[in-house]
């Protein structure tokens, strides 16, 4: 049997991107500081001080090599065991989830992304008008960059009271809308994210979020209900060319909205890493010989790194790594494993937002014996790898690792 699965540990970066400085990211280590955190204590709470990180098997499949070629430092994590490993940079000209999505599976961001600047008010008068005319609405709170979980802190009463959906954004190009699950219905959220992905079409917008949350003032949360309306990929991605081929596809989590939907397959979801490291469990016998599984666990990034959460992200990443053996457990011959993320995320940077950071390329096949260097990669060399591997030519779009990969050479 020969499938491929994909792992995407989202935010889960590893320093030391060429180009970080022109992000003000010079510096940011999304796993080199919860690994130093975690040694050293937590300056924002002494009590959580945890002792070391313990994953030892992303550290057997290189996690700690490729933290050290990346950034120049191990940070203490041993070196790979067994497994191929690199390091992966992006081309494309944002951090966001979008680009880096769709440059691993072949389709680099060219044209730059519509981003909206750090002031309040943040969005054009036209845009807001748009939809408050088109949705019916009296008029929208919020206008400004937020974090997701603090703003529904601030305008949640209010938008109980007024009716009126919060509207929000990051340094990611996105508008994030949040309203109350029950009080002002999902399927209506759902409707003006509609009207707001028609509306900032033109500008080239990544993703319009519809955010529901529930619950009272003081215990607002948000649900599991989230959902992505992005734009498709422009060009042709990985996705795309297996579709064509007539194979099989199998995508988890929020893959299906990063994609927009579109070649993404049998798409499934559950909420919160555990329950879809569960999910994919379930899954992967389901997986026809040939076919691709494009997983993405979000709960690193959305839970954890924008929400600064050094010992919550730490807690994610050993949960996440003492489940690996029983991936490796229900794997089949032939089968590739890739494990790799989308960007950075340093929850001891300042600020909220993603960091331009190198991310891990960690491989292992069934079985694997010995330890392959893959050097420094593109994150289309990914894709262009995968693609490989479930016998598609190559498009000209990234360096294929894979003779490293069976032949345990050194690129």
């Amino acid at each position: 049997m020969t499938r491929a699965l994909l792992l995407v540990l989202d935010s889960v970066g590893i320093g030391g991107a060429p180009d970080a400085a022109a992000f003000g990211d010079e510096g940011a280590n999304t796993v080199g500081h919860i690994v130093r955190a975690c040694r050293d204590g937590l300056a924002d709470d002494p009590s959580l001080r945890r002792g070391q990180l313990r994953i030892p098997n992303l550290v057997d499949m290189g996690l700690g090599s490729a933290l050290k070629l990346a950034s120049g430092d191990s940070f203490g994590l041993g070196p790979c065991r067994n497994g191929a490993w690199g390091v992966a940079a992006e081309s494309s000209s944002g951090k966001d989830t979008t680009s880096g999505h769709w440059e691993l599976a072949g389709a680099p961001v060219t044209e730059p992304w519509t981003t909206f600047p750090n002031e309040t008010p943040v969005f054009p008068d036209w845009l807001l008008q748009g939809l408050i005319n088109e949705a019916g609405l009296t008029g929208t709170l919020g206008n400004c960059h937020a974090s997701g979980t603090e703003i529904i802190k601030w305008l949640g009463e209010e938008h109980l009271s007024s009716g009126e959906p919060i509207v929000y954004t990051s340094a990611d190009s996105v508008v994030q809308i949040a309203a109350h699950e029950q009080a002002f219905g999902l399927d209506r959220l759902y409707a003006i994210c509609k009207i707001t992905r028609k509306l900032v079409d033109p500008i080239n917008v990544g993703r319009v979020i519809a955010r529901p949350f529930e619950g009272q003032p003081g215990s607002f949360r948000r649900t599991a209900n989230r959902k992505d309306f992005s734009v498709p990929p422009k060009s042709e991605t990985l996705l795309d060319r297996l579709e064509a081929a007539g194979r099989p596809v199998m995508t988890l989590g929020k893959i299906g909205d990063i994609f927009a939907h579109r070649a993404t397959g049998d798409e499934r979801k559950a909420a919160g890493n555990m329950a879809l490291f569960d999910l994919m469990l379930q899954s992967v016998p389901d997986l026809p010989e040939d076919g691709f599984m494009f997983v993405n666990f979000v709960d690193f990034d959305s839970e954890f790194g924008h929400r600064r959460n050094v010992a919550g992200y730490a807690d994610a990443l050993e949960a996440f790594d003492v489940r690996i053996p029983e991936l490796f457990d229900i794997l089949a011959p032939d089968d590739l494993l890739v494990i790799t993320a989308d960007h950075g995320n340093d929850p001891t940077w300042e600020g909220t937002d993603h960091t331009r950071e190198m991310v891990p390329v960690l491989c292992r096949t069934v079985p694997q014996t010995g330890v392959t260097p893959l050097g420094c990669r593109k994150f289309t060399d990914v894709g262009v790898t995968l693609a490989e591997w479930l016998g598609l030519a190559g498009n000209g779009v990234g360096t294929s690792f894979l003779k490293n990969i069976t032949s345990g050479g050194q690129s």
